[in-house]
């Protein structure tokens, strides 16, 4: 993947997979978009699997370092950036059974732009929203469509701004 954006705020490519959060650090937390589903990964842990079927609307991004202090949307610099370094949170309804769920990653050294990270969560809901969340388990997928999706102004932040982009990166990246 030489050459291309390989970035989208906390999802980024290490080797022949995608993720979010640092994985290239030891002893971190992040989230593996894997063919069978979402892989959380842990220190001193084998971590666990979440399978694309599994998963229902609501996927969003949080920060802070405590599950239980992310039901807010994070604070975002006056520049558009993500304010802060204690990590991430993606959240999402399970089905069979009903619960809800969150992965944890930690942030990379750089910093998140905010709309990168708009345009990523967009992108996650609507493939749950269509049933093809498995298309973030193919890394040339996912590829084509950071590639459509990174980079640009650091505006147009409006909810149908941010849905139009993410329905022209997923027919830009093909099905």
């Amino acid at each position: 993947m030489t050459g291309e954006i390989t970035v989208l705020g906390p999802l980024e490519t290490a080797g022949d997979h995608w993720g979010l959060g640092d994985a290239t650090r030891p002893d971190t937390h992040w989230v593996e978009l894997r063919p069978d589903g979402l892989q959380q990964h842990e220190p001193d842990s084998g971590g666990r699997l979440v399978p694309w079927s599994r998963l229902m609307t609501g996927i969003s991004i949080t920060w802070g370092k405590h599950a239980w202090s992310t039901s807010s949307r994070g604070m975002y610099t006056l520049r558009g950036m993500v304010a802060g370094r204690d990590g991430g949170w993606l959240r999402m309804t399970l089905r069979h059974p009903y619960e809800d769920d969150r992965l944890r990653f930690d942030q990379h050294a750089r910093p998140y732009r905010a709309v990168d990270v708009l345009r990523l969560e967009h992108l996650l809901r609507q493939l749950v929203d269509e049933g093809r969340p498995q298309l973030l388990g193919d890394p040339q997928w996912v590829a084509r469509a950071v590639a459509h999706l990174a980079g640009g102004r650091n505006s147009r932040l409006t909810s149908d701004a941010l849905r139009r982009a993410a329905a022209e990166a997923v027919a830009a990246a093909g099905s």
